[in-house]
């Protein structure tokens, strides 16, 4: 009988060669991907490192010293001192006779122009706040600590070098000589930028800040978070749990998942289409930016929804059914608690990337130049990535360091989302 059949056992290869060469591949392997992981943190890091050293210098500013004589002649020529007409003197002009003042040497138009423009346009801000904290003040001189302009606060943080020829900065000799002769009298520092944290946008540098976006971006996220977070967790639970299986509920999952992978402008032009052209709602408010991130953000919710629903065991639920729980029951008491840590941690994540989303928001409006800080959802507004978007179109060199602060923030944010997501996990979390 032929062994042309018979089958053929091939043993393994267990020569030292060959396990040596196994042991060299694991090797390798496990270096790939400590160097892959270790690559992530470098760039991360770098990323990190260029953010926070563009953008730690907008957290002070340079403040300079001016002895302001409160002349009762500018500031309530009527002589009454209620709170309008000191609210309403031209206290600007105060500083720049204060300037001109310490300066008798500056004669000509446009050195006088330049001297002015060492300290910002709201200076005089600083002047009115001393008088009406104090209306006793009047008629005295006071030393009164104003916003420098942002040549001056660029030059002030070494952003813009002296050594290089004047024909090259933006801040000429001149200037240079009068700040250095200010410096000289210690009537310059450096502070804490208040107005940065406490104001809307400007188109001052000096003045710009980042509360009125930091209001608008959580007003928004309350929208949104009032609107996805209920109607993609019950859309979930009736989808994974109470609906039948049929082409109906097929069609609608394969449309949920391809929703999550739609490009966010188009939420954006759904949301210019049917709710600004349609129903006539606000346009550059957080209400509707809030409805355009909801829309955007209920698939990612349904999908993580859905599969925290899933990794709870079946035991469970029959251990529920066993003790005569209904349906209703089993998924309320039983498997929504269990399965919560799951459903917050997705949902957050995806808030989280709906925060740092702009191009929905830019086709509704919200890319406008807003001033006041919002007080509702219905107020215009702007967020944090648009207006960070908005300072980095600026030509100004002071808005280079406010766009890498507006980044620092936004960082913080989120960062402060994932965490409030590990601790919800963490607290809720369950072992079976």
């Amino acid at each position: 009988m032929s062994d042309a059949h018979t089958p053929v056992i091939r043993r393994p290869d267990l020569s030292e060669g060959r396990i040596r060469r196994r042991y060299a591949a694991e090797r390798r392997f496990r270096f790939y991907g400590m160097f892959a992981v270790g690559l992530a943190i470098a760039m991360l890091a770098v990323l990190l490192v260029s953010v926070c050293s563009r953008g730690y210098s907008a957290f002070y500013r340079t403040e300079i010293g001016l002895d302001v004589m409160l002349d009762p002649a500018v500031i309530s020529p009527d002589g009454k001192k209620d709170a309008d007409t000191l609210a309403a003197a031209d206290y600007q002009g105060l500083v720049k006779e204060t300037l001109k003042n310490a300066f008798p040497d500056v004669t000509s138009r446009g050195d006088r122009k330049l001297l002015y423009g060492l300290v910002s346009n709201g200076a005089g801000d600083a002047v009115r706040a001393a008088v009406l904290a104090d209306p006793s003040i009047i008629g005295s001189t006071q030393r009164i600590w104003v916003v420098a302009s942002d040549d001056i606060d660029m030059l002030n943080k070494g952003f813009i070098k002296r050594d290089v020829p004047e024909a090259e900065r933006v801040v000429p000799d001149s200037q240079i000589g009068w700040f250095d002769a200010l410096i000289a009298k210690d009537q310059v520092k450096s502070a804490f930028n208040s107005a940065f944290v406490s104001s809307g946008d400007s188109r001052e540098p000096e003045q710009a800040g980042i509360l009125g976006a930091l209001m608008g971006s959580i007003f928004t996220m309350l929208v949104t978070v009032l609107l996805a977070l209920p109607l993609g967790v019950m859309s979930a639970i009736y989808l994974e749990e109470f609906a039948p299986k049929n082409r109906i509920t097929e069609i609608i999952e394969v449309n949920i998942n391809n929703l999550a992978a739609v490009p966010s402008i188009v939420f954006g032009l759904l949301g210019l289409a049917v709710l600004l052209g349609v129903f006539g709602l606000p346009r550059s408010a957080p209400l509707v930016g809030g409805m355009v991130l909801a829309l955007m953000t209920l698939p990612t919710i349904i999908i993580a929804t859905r599969a925290a629903l899933k990794a709870v065991p079946p035991s469970i639920r029959e251990a529920a059914y066993g003790i005569g729980a209904s349906p209703l029951q089993v998924v309320t008491h039983h498997v929504l608690p269990l399965a919560t840590p799951g459903i917050m941690t997705g949902a957050i994540i995806g808030l989280a990337r709906a925060l740092g989303e702009s191009a929905p928001l830019l086709m509704i409006g919200m890319v406008a130049f807003i001033v006041d800080v919002p007080h509702g959802p219905t107020d215009p507004a702007t967020v944090l990535p648009v207006q960070i978007y908005l300072w980095a179109d600026s030509p100004e060199r002071a808005f280079v360091e406010k766009t890498s602060a507006g980044i620092m923030v936004l960082l913080a944010f989120l960062i402060a989302m994932n965490a409030i997501a590990i601790f919800v996990r963490r607290r809720f979390e369950r072992r079976w």
